[in-house]
């Protein structure tokens, strides 16, 4: 098991402050993205492997979400 990426091993406070920090990296991003793909001067491979971080962010992110809103049993 891989303790540093283990979220499970982590409390709710020490996830909230990871969400924040990993959705700030999302939205910069995003925003680097846009920004080389508005100029042009970003090369696909780069513009490729940034949208992957992406990627890997956002389920980063939807996990966390998930560990944090409580099961609501109907």
């Amino acid at each position: 098991m891989n303790a540093p990426h283990d979220i499970s091993m982590k409390t709710d406070d020490v996830l909230r402050v990871e969400l924040e920090v990993f959705r700030r990296q999302h939205r910069d991003l995003d925003e680097a993205i846009h920004a080389l793909q508005e100029k042009g001067t970003g090369d696909q491979l780069t513009i490729r492997r940034l949208k992957k971080q992406k990627l890997m962010l956002k389920d980063k992110i939807f996990r966390i979400e998930d560990r944090l809103t409580p099961d609501i049993i109907a």
